[in-house]
């Protein structure tokens, strides 16, 4: 019997999919290990200050993962602001597609995680109340008004203006539909006009 345990795959606490590519969860701990081999991750975006543990660091060596760290602080006494910046530093590792399958977490995966989803919600054009209402689903009874409001302040036009380069576009969903935009695309379909006589 103890043989069969050691197949059991435990996702990390508050996982779950933001979509095809990208994932979300609270800190990875060893026995986190085997199930996150199984995403075939290329990067993990780490939101917290501290450092990597040299076991979770070694796991990545030897699964090829690359690590990006935003640290933001997580206090809440006295409350610390979401750094626009950083989160726009971040944002930029998660939309370019060259990242993915990716993993975003912090410590609990709600929090900082929740404010980072929440702008790439808004980068995606997904309307407010969508937006507010999956941080507070992820957040459970300890989401924050301060959360809150800085997602709905989070103004994407900077970011869209500097990732045009590396930023995707959604035409529906699934894997298979996303594809990198290199520079302004105006494609504008030619209209139909009568052939002069």
């Amino acid at each position: 019997m103890e043989a069969a345990d050691d197949h059991v795959l435990v996702a990390p606490s508050n996982f779950s999919m933001v979509e095809d590519g990208i994932y979300r969860s609270g800190f990875p701990k060893p026995e986190n290990f085997g199930f996150l081999s199984t995403l075939n991750l290329r990067s993990i975006i780490y939101l917290c200050p501290e450092p990597y543990p040299e076991e979770n660091l070694k796991f990545l060596e030897a699964n090829n993962i690359k690590l990006f760290q935003f640290g933001i602080e997580g206090k809440t006494d006295p409350p610390t602001p979401m750094p626009k910046d950083t989160v726009l530093d971040a944002l930029r590792v998660l939309v370019d597609v060259r990242n993915h399958p990716i993993l975003i977490h912090c410590k609990a995966g709600k929090h900082r995680t929740g404010c980072l989803v929440g702008c790439l919600r808004k980068v995606q054009s997904w309307c407010l109340s969508s937006v507010l209402e999956e941080y507070q689903k992820n957040a459970g009874v300890k989401w924050r008004q301060r959360d809150l409001n800085f997602i709905e302040a989070f103004d994407t036009a900077s970011l869209r203006q500097c990732l045009l380069s590396i930023m995707y576009r959604y035409h529906g969903y699934g894997f298979k539909r996303k594809r990198l935009v290199h520079g302004e695309e105006n494609v504008q379909t030619p209209k139909p006009q009568a052939a002069k006589v």
